[in-house]
């Protein structure tokens, strides 16, 4: 598994400051996606224990609210059990800090997944060039959903995420 970049102060994906990690590889190649670079499974940096502590480390200011996980495809199952050990290890670490990530996958199909336990916001669903509105917050496209992933896995439903 691999990723692409990480930042250490992002303000755009998610709310307040939050350390982001691109996960590298994607098989979905939406149109006009936001982050094409990011396709190339080969491409980008090896993730590993250094980089789950390097964003861990990141993350320790109280400034930093939480964490984002976006691709590339975190959820691929090339990158979904290293997307789980950084969730986890995060969410062990900074219980109180949330984690955010973004799939082209639906939650449908990922509820069963055990990265899910630890995320608290899931954007989920591919980007539709057609169905683009630069009005949507914190997603691309209006068939998009932002999903409190834990009330949904409690109440078997989706429940959507309001602030």
């Amino acid at each position: 598994m691999r990723y692409a970049k990480i930042r250490k102060m992002d303000i755009s994906n998610g709310p307040g400051v939050r350390v982001s990690i691109f996960m590298q590889g994607c098989a979905f190649h939406c149109p006009n996606c936001f982050n094409p670079e990011t396709h190339d499974f080969q491409g980008g940096s090896e993730f590993n224990e250094q980089t789950i502590q390097k964003v861990l480390s990141l993350a320790e200011s109280d400034n930093i609210v939480g964490l984002s996980i976006l691709g590339g495809e975190p959820m691929h199952p090339i990158n979904i059990d290293g997307t789980c050990a950084l969730a986890k290890a995060f969410k062990e670490r900074y219980p109180n800090k949330s984690i955010w990530s973004w799939t082209g996958y639906l939650f449908e199909d990922l509820k069963d997944k055990e990265v899910l336990h630890h995320i608290d916001v899931l954007v989920d669903g591919l980007y539709k060039d057609e169905l683009h509105d630069f009005r949507l917050k914190w997603r691309g496209s209006s068939n998009q959903r932002v999903i409190d992933v834990q009330a949904s896995l409690n109440e078997n439903k989706i429940v959507l995420f309001t602030d």
